[in-house]
């Protein structure tokens, strides 16, 4: 068989399908299979009629027809089927031959993954992909980790085919094994955490303020227009203007039960593991799970009493407000993504760019924004830069919306209209900023009754204490905690 295409595409539902084209665009050959092999022949009769796209019918036509080394990216389901494709793939390849994982895989996977495919003489990729299906067919957000050996071979296909801000690419190599596939994950949630900040403002100006659907559009509009400029933002203020058939906003004839695929949820797992503060993020997979018990939030709508949902005040103040409540939560979110960024690449090994990760999301992904342009200068500026929050720029952009941030965490709380992004942001950043809190009576309490021990603000850190609190528990202390 005649090598003839630059890379193989394994899975053609719309993300794949549309990678490809977009590969074709750029003037790359690609090789197309699917399981279901009549999706192949559908496809090429389809969509990619007239494109120089070639179907292959089984793995081993599709390795035929790749140039050495051969690249063979997965865009399938995420879980056992990419065990399976990799376990299909290893006997049909040769030493040197790149094995590209597409989708949303678990980094962890993506770990074992890379260690199983470079035992066997091959190079891994594990490889973030944002921006949906429009990103997908025009210019996603490529986020590549893996085996280094691999990146001269797919950087230039990956390159083009991504997204631009400003003549630079939305993709770099990110580092080893699953750092790709990791800081996909941070994206996710932070796309989480975006959209909750978005969700609850949708809640004040509704039910709070009392604005029509094209008032919050053009609220949302404006934002759009000045330091909140964003993807999110700009789709929520279409999704304001639609209208269902019967002429009423189609957003009311929406059930509000939200759904979620998991990767917020990894994040908030993976903080958890590092001992990071994403508090937003993991506030936004909970409003998620408390959107979806919709049989009992109608009863208990019946059975709880609590204040009428509107806020007093002049329209454009609490406006304002609420522009530097979604604006201040945005800033904690992105502080903790990058925090729990730090820790994993602590924790891995991992040598993360931060400049070049703000910069990869500047364009083709979900969160791309205006506001990823001002982290992408301010890590440039300060590589080691310890958090956001105590950078010039962000510290003062804090500083400065703080004030309406609180009116409105205040009034929502007041109205009986919940926001648990603005409130646990608001939460972290005041304790952030705490030189002493009140841990200590958590430690006190520790010992009291588990015999937990305590440190001492005037002895040296690691020097650990329990007290005979009772007088009758003898001096045995437990286990040292760690901090």
């Amino acid at each position: 068989m005649t090598a003839v295409a630059d890379i193989g595409v394994v899975g053609l539902a719309v993300m794949g399908r549309n990678l490809i084209l977009n590969m074709d665009d750029r003037g790359f050959v690609v090789a197309a299979f699917n399981r279901t092999t009549a999706k192949v022949d559908e496809f090429l009769a389809g969509e990619a009629e007239g494109t120089r796209v070639v179907g292959a019918h089984s793995l081993g036509e599709l390795v035929g027809l790749l140039e050495a080394p051969r690249r063979i990216m997965l865009m399938i389901r995420a879980g056992p089927a990419v065990d399976e494709a990799i376990g299909s793939l290893i006997p049909l390849l040769d030493d040197g031959d790149i094995i590209i994982d597409g989708g949303n895989s678990l980094y962890t996977d993506t770990i074992a993954r890379t260690a199983r495919v470079e035992a066997a003489g091959l190079h891994y990729v594990g490889t973030g992909v944002s921006g949906g299906e429009e990103g997908a067919r025009h210019g996603p957000s490529i986020m590549p980790g893996g085996s280094a050996a691999a990146w001269p071979h797919v950087r230039n296909l990956f390159t083009s085919i991504a997204a631009s801000v400003d003549g630079v690419p939305c993709c770099d190599w990110v580092g080893s094994d699953g750092a790709g596939h990791y800081v996909k994950m941070v994206h996710n949630g932070i796309e989480y955490g975006d959209m909750q900040v978005l969700t609850e403002a949708y809640d004040i100006m509704q039910r709070g303020i009392g604005l029509s659907h094209d008032e919050m559009a053009g609220v949302f509009a404006g934002w759009n227009s000045g330091r909140l400029d964003s993807y999110l933002v700009a789709i929520t203020a279409d999704i304001m203007r639609t209208r269902d058939d019967d002429g009423e906003p189609l957003l009311e004839h929406i059930l509000d039960a939200a759904g979620q695929k998991g990767t917020g949820k990894w994040t908030v797992i993976s903080s958890m593991e590092l001992g990071q503060p994403v508090t937003l993020v993991a506030e936004a997979v909970y409003g998620r799970i408390v959107s979806s018990l919709l049989h009992q939030r109608a009863a208990a709508a019946k059975a709880l009493s609590g204040p009428e949902p509107r806020m007093r005040g002049d329209r454009d103040e609490l406006l304002s407000d609420l522009e530097d409540a979604v604006y201040a939560s945005k800033i904690v979110s992105y502080a903790q993504g990058y925090m729990l960024l730090a820790a994993a690449a602590l924790e891995h090994g991992w040598e993360l760019d931060f400049a070049s990760i703000a910069s990869m999301w500047r364009g083709g992904c979900i969160i791309r924004s205006r506001f990823l342009g001002e982290i992408m200068e301010v890590y440039t500026e300060d590589p080691g830069l310890p958090n956001l929050l105590v950078s010039e720029f962000f510290g003062s952009a804090v500083d400065a919306a703080q004030a309406g941030w609180r009116r409105t965490v205040a009034r929502a709380v007041g109205a009986g209209i919940p926001v648990p992004a603005y409130s646990s942001a608001l939460a972290f950043y005041d304790g952030y900023r705490t030189a002493r809190g009140p841990a200590n009576l958590i430690q006190a309490q520790r010992d009291y009754f588990g015999a937990h021990t305590y440190e001492r603000v005037d002895r040296p850190r690691g020097e650990h204490f329990h007290t005979n609190w009772t007088g009758s528990g003898g001096d045995v202390a437990s286990t040292t905690y760690e901090a």
